[in-house]
């Protein structure tokens, strides 16, 4: 799988067990495999794949765990590329987390590294596929001329072709799911401190049950249900709250839009009110600046949250996503 389609998931099977940090050698802070051995003596060591792993790797295991993250801040996930010593450092960690299919370099390292206990994320909830096109509401009158020009233009990329969309964790309600799948492994793997997991999760998916429950709220009535952006990262989201994601791309985002693409998109902001092209802080707003200056709409960020950086709108997942609500909230037109 190359660098530029990793995005194009295949759902996965997999394992279960806990996770947390592994060598400092590998951690956006840097430092040495000694001072990592340090650092997190007694605790359960966990390597987190990316942000959203990490999020949940910390949250979970609280000061029981000692989590470090492959993927720097700043650094799209999927550029992620580890040096053969790092891979066999990777088998020091007592726990990875990760998302199989997001990032090739994780999933090879994995075979490779012997890791005591992996835990898949895309095992803990169910994928689905998704393209430029995800969500309710996929009833345009163009839709038709949609399909028979996809068959003609390559760039154009949908489910059937990108297979399932690993964007779990920007549903709440699914990356709860993963959640209580990820405190179970670490219930598992550190069982003394079995019951500090448990309420720590439970913590977690109620916070994210209430976070559904300001997205199912702030977005029940709008003016318009039909969304822009750069790539189809929203699908999940899309699906939960009612609402049509539009990618001006498919769910990988380095692909190139066709000009029948570009057309309909026009189009379909026309036909549906849209107001904004939402773009994302870890990829290029070229294209979507040229759309918004050619329809005469607005540009704003709309984050996938794979990391959390200094131009991020909020310190952590929650923050984030309340910030996504609230962008989301005016272009719709929430009333």
């Amino acid at each position: 799988m190359s660098v530029m389609n990793v995005r194009r998931l295949i759902p996965t099977t997999a394992v279960a067990g806990a996770v947390t940090l592994g060598l400092v050698t590998l951690t956006a802070c840097g430092g040495t495999s000694d001072a990592a051995d340090k650092g997190s003596a007694g605790k359960l060591d966990v390597v987190a794949s990316f942000y959203p792993m990490q999020y949940l790797a910390e949250q979970i295991g609280g000061g029981h765990v000692a989590v470090t993250t492959l993927t720097k801040p700043g650094v799209e996930p999927h550029d992620l590329e580890l040096k053969p010593k790092q891979i066999g450092e990777l088998g020091e960690a007592d726990v990875l987390l990760y998302l199989k299919g997001i990032q090739p370099a994780v999933d090879e390292a994995i075979a490779q590294a012997g890791v005591k206990t992996t835990v898949d994320a895309s095992t803990l909830t169910t994928l689905e596929a998704h393209g430029t096109g995800a969500g309710e509401g996929h009833d345009h009158a163009h839709e038709g001329e949609e399909h028979a020009e996809e068959e003609s233009h390559e760039g154009h990329d949908h489910g059937s072709e990108a297979g399932a969309d690993p964007h779990v964790w920007l549903d709440p309600v699914k990356y709860a799911e993963v959640a209580k799948g990820v405190g179970a492994a670490f219930e598992k793997a550190d069982p003394d401190h079995a019951a500090d997991y448990k309420a720590n999760t439970a913590a977690l998916v109620k916070k994210l049950g209430d976070l559904n429950t300001a997205f199912e709220t702030g977005l029940k009535d709008t003016t318009t249900r039909t969304f822009i952006t750069t790539h189809s990262a929203f699908g999940y989201l899309a699906e939960r709250y009612h609402l049509d994601q539009e990618g001006i791309s498919g769910v990988d985002p380095e692909s190139e839009p066709s000009p029948a693409r570009i057309k309909e998109l026009q189009d379909i902001a026309k036909a549906d009110k849209v107001t904004t092209v939402f773009f994302e802080t870890l990829a290029s707003d070229r294209t979507a600046k040229t759309l918004a200056q050619d329809t005469g709409l607005k540009t704003d960020v709309l984050d996938p949250l794979e990391g959390i950086t200094d131009g991020s709108r909020g310190d952590d997942y929650i923050e984030v996503m309340q910030a996504n609500l609230a962008a989301l909230k005016t272009a719709l037109g929430a009333k």
